[in-house]
């Protein structure tokens, strides 16, 4: 509720301190819309500078103004953290005379600290008035070194068998070791056996998979969801604090678009909390934030230097400052739907308690630049309007993408943030909030983001990702009984065909184009050779593994296409094949790289948008959220 006498009583004050009576009554009017102060909507419109404000408050109660406050005067702890949620006050220790504490308070509580710590109180020359912006500075950069320690090692100290810091245990190389002499003994003695029970599991595994599926495309047909409505009101003074993080590495050239992007969010400035997480050596992206002069809400983080350099571990850094109740991470080059974070809120506020993330969907842009950008925009489509959605209205667990996942805050600092191991941190973090008992679901608000277009930057992309699942799926199966326990049998069996499936239909696929094309051919032969029933019914399996997963991939990635994404697709879905193909050379790939440099995290380069401008490409995203909502799964 909001205290009118106290917005009354702010706003006289504001008055004398010379702020005009317009705008101090078009802030209050924000401030009763959202349940905030006269004070916090002043100085998160960008119409008063920070610094411009304190020291006048300063001067008019008679007390010293400090700017900037020297880190080396901040004594580090773990609680002095809270600063950076609710930055009002600090203790200076200077090595001459008595600590100082400098003081960002509101104004309603500068007239007692005048007349306890003026130049006639009791308290005088031990506090000094500074800035919010100014006491959060000190902190991120007296803990820098104890914080960057947390968030490299901090899930491997507390739950260690969920991280990937360890990419093999002593266990699993036991056991790996142990059937590689099997499997060699029975190549060794039985070898037709051994290559027929290894072709049958294969074979069956991917019809696993593959019939998971053609489950979602059936859940998509039989679970229409009507239109949803594009806002969504809350009432007044019920918006929550929101953190917005996203992380930035070598991304100069497409700061100005994410700035804008963010800007367009629909949600109060003084709600909203925007941190922008950089390397602290990436002088350049740095430098082109402060050219693009962002507004009030907008925090840049420099992460200290430290292996390993991943954005889990970037992003983690920066969770210890997240101010709000929800937080959602966007990727440099996104382009959010302005209400996701609205259709967020609604959905955490009339979901059950343990409803711990929402994934929006990823929509690709740029379908019609390349035959790639067009086969991993109907990718896209199959995993985030059809797959990921029926794995949600199920409760399995969700491979969560990369970007747009929306968390209660609390829930993701309970289940330990991200593995700043893991290469493809957010199908890791999917799986464990399984795994931890909550649930995850989707959302129907999509965000934009462009494709790769050229080969050898989609193929170090794909190996990361591969490296990564294949990294989730190892810490799972350290303790498997354990974590079917926990996650529940039939999740378990869903996250291997997710995951594990995944994998064997990459690595096996071409040695399943050989075994098809070596048997066709043999049929070919005059006179043909007679096959037996177990060739037979091998070669009719992987025929339908192989087709069935080009037609899958094309129906339910197709299906919830607009027309616009179809047309910009064109006759390219034509290279499924070719695809495939390359996503197995991506597998194998990561697999040397797994043993190789099981941390090296491939960047992938974004650039700004060419084809239309980024109000042009938010225009465009407003009117295809109708046909596009349409065809969503329910939350």
């Amino acid at each position: 509720m909001v205290d009118c006498a106290q917005l009354k009583s702010e706003a006289r004050r504001l008055h004398v301190l010379g702020i005009s009576k317009p705008l101090i009554a078009k802030m209050a009017q924000r401030a009763a819309v959202n349940g905030t102060t006269v004070e916090t909507e002043l100085l998160a419109s960008g119409a008063i500078d920070e610094d411009a404000y304190f020291a006048g408050l300063a001067r008019m109660y008679g007390l010293p103004f400090l700017p900037e406050i020297d880190p080396a005067l901040v004594v580090d702890h773990v609680h002095g953290d809270t600063q950076l949620a609710e930055p009002r006050i600090l203790r200076l220790h200077h090595a001459d005379r008595p600590p100082v504490m400098a003081v960002a308070a509101n104004i309603l509580h500068m007239e007692g600290l005048a007349k306890r710590f003026g130049r006639h109180g009791n308290g005088a020359g031990s506090l000094v008035v500074t800035t919010p912006s100014a006491i959060r500075r000190a902190i991120w950069k007296t803990g820098e070194n104890r914080r960057v320690g947390h968030a490299v090692r901090g899930l491997f100290d507390h739950l260690q068998p969920l991280s990937a810091r360890l990419v093999v245990t002593g266990d699993q190389g036991f056991f790996a070791g142990a059937s590689l002499c099997l499997i060699s003994l029975l190549l060794i003695y039985v070898p037709m056996l051994a290559v027929m029970l290894a072709h049958m599991m294969l074979s069956f595994f991917h019809m696993a998979a593959l019939f998971l599926r053609i489950a979602a495309v059936s859940h998509g047909r039989h679970h229409p969801r009507p239109q949803p409505e594009v806002s969504f009101e809350s009432p007044a003074g019920a918006l929550p604090v929101y953190t917005v993080m996203v992380a930035l590495y070598r991304e100069t050239a497409v700061v100005p678009q994410l700035i804008a992007a963010l800007d367009a969010l629909d949600w109060p400035r003084s709600l909203l909390d925007v941190k922008l997480v950089c390397e602290a050596d990436d002088h350049e992206t740095l430098e082109a934030i402060r050219q693009a002069r962002p507004g009030p809400h907008i925090e840049v983080v420099e992460v200290p230097v430290m292996a390993p350099r991943t954005k889990p571990k970037a992003l983690t850094y920066a969770l210890s400052g997240a101010r709000g109740e929800f937080l959602t991470i966007y990727d440099a080059e996104d382009r959010p739907h302005p209400q996701q974070l609205r259709e967020a809120h609604h959905a955490f506020r009339l979901g059950p308690s343990d409803l711990a993330c929402l994934q929006s969907p990823l929509v690709i842009d740029n379908a019609g630049e390349s035959w790639i950008s067009a086969i991993f925009a109907l990718e896209y489509s199959a995993l985030f309007r059809r797959l990921l959605p029926a794995l949600g209205f199920y409760r399995l667990p969700l491979p969560l993408g990369g970007t747009s996942n929306h968390f209660k805050t609390a829930l993701l600092k309970a289940s330990g943030g991200w593995d700043p191991y893991n290469v493809t941190e957010d199908a890791d973090l999917g799986m464990r909030l399984c795994r931890m008992g909550y649930r995850t679901s989707t959302l129907t608000l999509p965000t934009y983001e462009d494709a790769p277009t050229d080969f050898a930057v989609w193929l170090a992309q794909r190996t990361r990702w591969y490296k990564g699942w294949l990294q989730t799926w190892l810490v799972l199966m350290r303790h498997p009984l354990r974590t079917a326990r926990e996650m529940g049998p039939f999740s378990f069996f869903v996250f291997q065909l997710l995951v594990g499936g995944m994998l064997v239909a990459a690595l096996s696929h071409p040695g399943l184009l050989v075994f098809i094309t070596l048997s066709v051919l043999s049929l070919m032969q005059i006179p043909a050779p007679q096959p037996n029933v177990f060739t037979t019914m091998m070669l009719v399996m992987d025929i339908f593994n192989i087709l069935g997963s080009y037609a899958v991939f094309f129906v339910l990635g197709a299906t919830p296409m607009t027309d616009r994404e179809k047309k910009g697709m064109g006759w390219k879905w034509a290279m499924i094949p070719v695809y495939w193909m390359a996503v197995s050379l991506a597998a194998w790939k990561a697999v040397l790289e797994l043993r190789l440099k099981p941390f090296h995290w491939n960047k992938t380069p974004h650039q700004p948008r060419r084809s239309a401008t980024l109000q042009h490409s938010l225009a465009q995203t407003n009117q295809a959220v109708a046909t596009f909502t349409s065809s969503s799964e329910s939350v």
